[in-house]
């Protein structure tokens, strides 16, 4: 089986790639440079000419602030591109893998999001983004849309890494306690990918459709950041003392964040059997991976 992974030098691009390597598929990852998705006529002759098995598409406008400006290009990104892949794909018939996000929802609702709760999008990116997945829907049967959340890893840039940074050389930072929602280690997310290719190159009966997929747990980036700085003093010199609460009222942004965000993937470790780890053990595990690779 050849894969192609758009996207790749993103968080859950290089994850996925080195995961899908290590797995023992044949891995096409490209990223810009190599494919705009944007591009219609690149999005077949790529597919085509590598007689490409199944597409994962991470490629993805996640500015969330910068896209309540630059609108064309996060719709272009984000919607026409997974449109020009779902095309694609239907012409040769394969499934598409495509990452979306929690940014879908408007953060209303007491509790879990579940796949079939409605969805009604703050700012651009998240409406951009549900966009994407409606063009995916409408296009292409043999579909898996993954709602992710919170994306952190040792690639790219991040929460996790922001607060490192700044933990280095602050005594104190301020961080907005009042929107709730679900990390998503990258390599996490891969895994549980990997695991639903290995179901569909096995021909094994797929339920195609939308799932939910992050860390057990739900936080506020407050109580994230707290253990942040809690679990980095075991690896580097760690100058903040003092995290302070505040809402979101104090610290406003460009775009509007959901007030609570965190999904319900019970859907997706039942139906594939993916593992599900709890949010602050895989936080462990990125910032040990992140140490010793300094090393």
């Amino acid at each position: 089986m050849k894969i192609l992974i758009t996207g790749a030098n993103g968080q859950a691009g290089k994850e996925l790639t080195r995961k899908g390597h290590a797995s023992g598929f044949n891995i096409l990852a490209l990223d810009l440079d190599a494919l705009d998705i944007t591009d219609k006529k690149a999005v077949f002759r790529v597919i085509k000419d590598n007689n490409i098995s199944l597409c994962i598409n991470a490629a993805a406008y996640t500015n969330v602030d910068q896209a309540e400006d630059d609108i064309e290009i996060a719709f272009a990104v984000n919607r026409d591109g997974p449109e020009n892949i779902a095309q694609a794909c239907a012409k040769v018939d394969i499934p598409l893998i495509h990452i979306s996000t929690d940014y879908v929802f408007d953060g209303n609702k007491k509790g879990c999001y579940i796949e079939t709760d409605q969805t009604s999008p703050l700012g651009i990116y998240g409406k951009s983004k549900k966009e994407g997945e409606l063009c995916v829907k409408a296009v292409l049967k043999k579909h898996i849309i993954i709602r992710t959340s919170w994306l952190y890893g040792v690639y790219g840039k991040n929460f996790v890494k922001t607060m490192l940074d700044l933990g280095r050389t602050r005594d104190e930072i301020s961080v907005v306690c009042d929107q709730t929602g679900s990390a998503s280690f990258a390599a996490d997310l891969a895994d549980a990918i990997i695991v639903i290719v290995n179901k569909i190159q096995n021909k094994e009966q797929i339920d195609w459709g939308t799932y939910h997929y992050c860390n057990k747990g739900a936080i506020s980036w407050y109580e994230f950041a707290v253990k942040i700085f809690e679990y980095a003093k075991k690896y580097e010199s760690i100058k903040i003392n003092r995290v302070i609460p505040v809402n979101t009222k104090e610290y406003p942004t460009r775009a509007k964040r959901p007030e609570n965000s965190a999904m319900d993937c019970s859907k997706i470790v039942k139906t594939f059997g993916v593992k599900q780890p709890l949010w602050s053990d895989s936080l462990k595990i990125m910032l040990d991976r992140q140490a010793h690779a300094k090393r």
